[in-house]
């Protein structure tokens, strides 16, 4: 399955450059701007990994860094900067950034340390359109499932939004926040009670014990987590 990469990077030059680099490696690749975009984007969630750069518009790169991890984004971030001074590696590191790498830089050793980045984030167990796990088997495009106990079941398009967004960030929990945007919209109140109603069908429909999950997991106070 091809994974998702966010580069986040004001030079627009460059940031085709890299889309176009990570293209020819069978990456998807997206480009923005400036930092509000970047947030944005992350929001809406499917991004394996992040290339973030320093000077960004908007809000600059530690800021970006900054506000995913702290509504609970752990998608992996590589951090680019035209400053080789230490403080600023050092800052990148302390807001949790996963690499950091200065410009210039060689093409051959970014696109390395990409995949090294992505080969710790376990890949979705499931193809574009379908996902196994635990006996259930879940059709995407056709928002049907199978069920562990032989039961078939049509999703509702949030049901299957919910799962393509958990499973696509396999074993790193999504913050409630990150999912009430995903599949609502702005947040209004009554979102959150709607949500936990879906993790709770969602469970009735895949978890052999909906009271011990093994697959849908709520984080107290943070979000969700999905194991295969």
């Amino acid at each position: 399955m091809s994974r998702w990469i966010l580069v986040a990077e004001d030079e627009r030059q460059l940031g085709e450059m890299l889309c176009d680099n990570l293209g020819h490696e069978s990456y998807h690749a997206e480009h923005v701007l400036t930092g509000p975009r970047a947030l944005e984007r992350m929001a809406k969630g499917g991004i394996d990994l992040l290339i973030l750069d320093i000077m960004l518009p908007g809000k600059d790169g530690f800021q970006v860094l900054e506000e995913l991890r702290g509504r609970g984004d752990l998608t992996p971030v590589l951090v680019l900067s035209a400053r080789a001074d230490d403080q600023d590696r050092i800052r990148g590191l302390e807001l949790k950034a996963d690499d950091y790498l200065t410009k210039p830089f060689n093409l051959r050793e970014l696109l390395l340390r990409v995949e090294a980045l992505l080969r710790r984030r376990p890949a979705p167990a499931a193809g574009d359109d379908t996902l196994r796990f635990g006996g259930n088997e879940v059709d995407f495009r056709g928002m049907q499932a199978s069920c562990h106990n032989g039961e078939t079941a049509t999703l509702t398009a949030t049901e299957t939004k919910l799962l393509k967004l958990l499973a696509g960030h396999m074993s790193t929990v999504v913050s409630r926040r990150v999912v009430v945007e995903h599949l609502f919209g702005s947040a209004a109140p009554r979102t959150v009670r709607t949500l936990d109603n879906v993790v709770l069908h969602l469970r009735k429909l895949f978890e052999k014990d909906p009271g011990n999950p093994r697959h849908l997991h709520t984080v107290r106070g943070v979000g969700f987590r999905f194991d295969a």
